[in-house]
């Protein structure tokens, strides 16, 4: 749990330790990152947040800290740019201090260990954090079969075997982009290691066993397990279900197949007008602006529940309109009142978030829904409407006016 205001306050004069650390300003972003990694790895087993307090000096005077609106913007965007992965859970609080105010930042220990922060795994030792070992990395991997909180699809698949996962995929696509070059080429640790370290695998009883998240990215059939991860597309003609056919789809394979497949059939139906200015120029608009699709479909494929349903996400495209169905409403601290708000957002999935920021389908998070209002609003799109219940979340894009 984190801690309350009056127990932060009694941190203010204590020493630094491993789940304390001070800093007078946040002048050093990344340094400040990896000791917040380090923190949701607790390699200690505290079991208690961590907390990186600013406005203290490292001889412990207090400083005070402008807790500007700025600077608490910077503190969020630590969460939005997705560099330490799997996302931490987080709080900030600004905190009285005489005529002074102090900022702290706290990170609650991952319950999907070990934690990266660009590639790097980071732990913290007494009162200094410092790069992983591998015997670290082993012992964090373990920590999480233990883990009671653990997501869907960071679950282990008892009946799949490693022989099920793309060992060259893996190897050659998604590790180079999750694990930092220094790492990588660093010797001793195994394909399997390497494998729990990402997630990709989990610790079983006997042997490592691939998780859910593992087969949807590395999976050399990943239907074969989960039935309803794939899309399925269908092009109407005219504007009611059920109408005739032009195309129809069903589109397989991991996340990365998923994703560009499906992304290469909404640009082939994208129709482009070109219009004749009053200067003779010509101007070019889409009937939807393809970076807009593919921040509501890719929403949807991160967010959507893959447990216990073989219902898969829906692209129904019509004369006047598309709509993605997504299995899975609102999770977490999302919910019907808050859907779509910046930085509203929790994860169902938090290893699938990881593997698309990792393979650059997703470059910030949180806000992918605002961008697609902006994207949609600017090409002469109305605005995205959204059905949301508790099974399914459904979003209706209308055609440029």
């Amino acid at each position: 749990m984190f801690y309350t205001d009056a127990q932060l306050l009694e941190l203010v004069t204590a020493p630094e330790s491993s789940r304390l650390e001070r800093k007078q300003s946040f002048a050093d972003k990344d340094k400040i990152c990896r000791t917040l990694c380090a923190f949701a790895n607790d390699l200690a087993g505290h079991g208690q947040a961590g907390v990186v307090m600013l406005g203290v000096a490292d001889d412990g005077s207090v400083t005070g800290i402008d807790a500007s609106d700025t600077l608490l913007q910077k503190i969020d965007q630590i969460h939005s740019e997705g560099r330490i992965q799997p996302l931490p859970s987080m709080m900030v609080r600004v905190l009285p201090w005489q005529n002074k105010k102090l900022v702290a930042i706290m990170v609650q220990p991952s319950s999907l260990p070990p934690v990266s922060f660009d590639g790097r795994i980071w732990v913290r030792l007494s009162a200094s954090t410092q790069q992983a070992s591998q015997e670290d990395e082993r012992l964090l991997g373990e920590r999480r079969r233990t883990r009671a909180s653990r997501s869907f699809d960071s679950e282990g698949i008892p009946t799949a075997s490693l022989e099920d996962l793309n060992q060259n995929y893996f190897l050659s696509t998604y590790l180079p982009q999750a694990v930092a070059p220094d790492v990588l080429q660093a010797n001793g640790r195994s394909l399997q290691e390497r494998l729990i370290s990402t997630r990709m695998a989990s610790t079983g009883a006997q042997q490592p066993v691939p998780t859910v998240a593992g087969l949807l990215t590395t999976g050399l059939s990943p239907q074969d397990w989960l039935a309803g991860a794939y899309v399925q597309f269908i092009r109407y003609v005219g504007t009611v279900h059920g109408g005739d056919v032009v195309n129809e789809d069903r589109i397989t394979g991991n996340l990365e197949d998923v994703i560009k497949s499906t992304e290469a059939i909404f640009k082939a139906h994208i129709q482009t007008a070109v219009d004749i200015t009053g200067q003779d120029r010509e101007r070019r608009q889409a009937n939807y602006p393809l970076a807009a699709l593919q921040q509501l479909f890719r929403n949807a494929i991160l967010h959507r529940n893959y447990e216990g349903t073989n219902t898969p996400v829906r692209v129904y495209w019509f004369d006047d309109r598309i709509e993605i169905a997504s299995p899975g409403g609102p999770y977490g601290t999302v919910t019907v009142d808050n859907f779509g708000q910046p930085y509203a957002t929790d994860y169902r999935n938090p290893v699938i978030a990881e593997v698309l920021f990792n393979l650059k389908f997703v470059q910030k998070f949180g806000f992918g829904i605002q961008n697609a209002r902006k994207l949609l609003a600017e090409n002469g799109n109305p605005a995205p409407e959204f059905e949301i219940s508790q099974t399914m979340v459904v979003v209706t894009i209308r055609k440029a006016r």
